[in-house]
């Protein structure tokens, strides 16, 4: 993540920088469109890479200013950075005195491509230049106006897409010193507006956050957007000062669909209702792995009157006695779309109960909350309610290892105690799932006792397998 954040800083830094070499040259020569490719030959001398200038030009209102038409920066052949059009403001007074100093920058319709290869070289880096020495700079306003940032990263197969962005920096300075401590030596306060942010899986709208950015940590403060027709909002942390970075997370999402989410996971409509989820978690850590091995906080997902479409799950419930064909780790397999989202239901698709089956089930309550120590998401609070019965869950979620530990789903009565359970375990790409372990026989009297919370158990009273939240249904 803090390679991530580096490049992407790193790609605007020196597009903004060689935009101003650019304007030192056009006043210093004065037929600019004549001197053009000497300025193409200099910038690109500084920059190591390929670039390549359309028209220049000069105005004087709203003050001195120099334009650039079509500027694109190219490194190993491949596009690093574009603009239609930029624009310098020059303060007048230090030209008086031989000095040119740009007080302002604006960028319109930049494109930012960050692209990293399979063995974790970026675009627009140089293994023999990477701990080369950067100079100072100050500029007192950054502007981009239209700007579109693309990222992917072959290796970790990661890809987004910003559009639409307006950002203004403030104050930005960067001390001089190696390339390897850029994030340490940058320092701007910034306010950001995108319109879109597309993924893979899901789209985000409307986003937006402040940021402030000092001695290596960065302070985003309000970050807020529009994901799955729910407002989300929240803060984050990253502080590069020390040998392994660490970061701080806080974000909600309210109201959220959880129909709109589910697409995500299955082209089935398989539920809709409305949803609030939550998180406060602490990470560190240089690569991915170590990231997500250090987690810790809790996570929480939550919901009332959801529908499940496609399956009468009380019916199926009743009749599980006879007909025997309800995996209720699939039913469960709900609870994980908090927690654990995407990363899990890439190896198992807990849509295929619906697949055929007909009729709905309204859900009155889902509670799915869980607490997060070295990369390990145990249940905490995990279950839900329709209008007959209980399901509820055990169990832990490694997320460094990418593997299931000892879940269980388990069918429940009045008292908590389990009639039914089923486990799943092993790696999420491929997790074994046991058959049910059926406790006491769900059809005619001793069903009833779901309802009663009388024991099921030979000899009085079992050990409840469930004492959270969520009520029993009322008979």
């Amino acid at each position: 993540m803090s390679k991530t954040l580096k490049v992407i800083l790193f790609a605007i830094g020196g597009f903004v920088g060689l935009l101003v070499l650019v304007a030192l040259g056009l006043l210093l020569f004065g037929d600019f469109n004549t001197h053009k490719p000497r300025l193409e030959v200099a910038a690109s001398d500084v920059l190591g890479m390929q670039v390549h200038i359309g028209r220049l030009g000069i105005g004087f209102v709203p003050g001195l200013h120099v334009t650039l038409k079509d500027v694109r920066i190219q490194n190993r052949g491949m596009d690093v950075a574009s603009a239609d059009e930029t624009r310098l403001a020059v303060d007048l007074l230090p030209l008086l005195h031989a000095e040119v100093r740009i007080d302002s920058i604006a960028l319109i319709r930049a494109r930012i491509y960050i692209e990293g290869d399979r063995d974790g070289l970026f675009n627009f880096e140089d293994p023999e230049r990477d701990e080369r020495v950067i100079p100072a700079l100050e500029w007192a306003r950054v502007s981009l106006v239209d700007a579109t940032l693309l990222y992917t990263d072959k290796k970790s197969e990661a890809a987004f897409e910003v559009g639409n962005c307006n950002v203004v920096a403030r104050e930005l300075r960067l001390a001089e010193g190696k390339s390897s401590d850029f994030l340490k030596n940058i320092s701007v306060a910034a306010k950001m507006a995108c319109a879109t942010m597309q993924a893979k899986d899901f789209v985000l709208s409307d986003l937006t956050f402040s940021a402030i950015v000092n001695g290596g940590v960065f302070e985003l403060a309000p970050v807020s957007m529009r994901v799955f027709s729910g407002q989300g909002s929240g803060s984050v942390q990253a502080d590069f000062s020390d040998a392994v970075p660490r970061y701080r997370v806080q974000y909600g999402l309210t109201q959220f669909r959880i129909e709109e989410f589910l697409k995500t996971l299955s082209p089935q409509h398989v539920a809709k209702g409305l949803m609030d989820f939550s998180a406060s978690l602490t990470l560190r850590g240089k690569t991915a792995h170590e990231i997500r091995k250090s987690a810790a906080g809790e996570i929480s997902l939550r919901g009332e009157n959801l529908t499940l479409e496609g399956s009468d799950l009380d019916e199926e419930l009743s009749r599980y006695g006879s007909s025997q064909n309800l995996n209720i780790v699939d039913v469960g397999a709900l609870f994980f779309a908090g927690p654990v989202g995407l990363l899990v239901t890439k190896g198992y698709t807990f849509a295929s109960i619906f697949t055929g089956s007909e009729g709905s089930t309204r859900i009155r309550t889902l509670v799915s909350e869980w607490r997060v120590e070295h990369g390990v998401a145990r249940a905490h609070d995990a279950a839900m309610a329709t209008n007959e019965h209980r399901l509820a869950l055990k169990g832990g979620i490694d997320f460094a290892n990418e593997q299931f530990e000892d879940v269980t789903v388990a069918l429940i009565d009045a008292k908590g105690c389990a009639v039914m359970q089923q486990k799943i375990r092993g790696p999420f790409q491929k997790p074994v799932v046991e058959s049910p372990n059926i406790l006491v026989s769900l059809a005619g009297p001793a069903f009833r006792l779901l309802k009663k919370g009388r024991s099921v158990f030979t000899g009085g009273e079992c050990k409840p397998f469930y004492a959270g939240s969520v009520a029993p249904p009322t008979e």
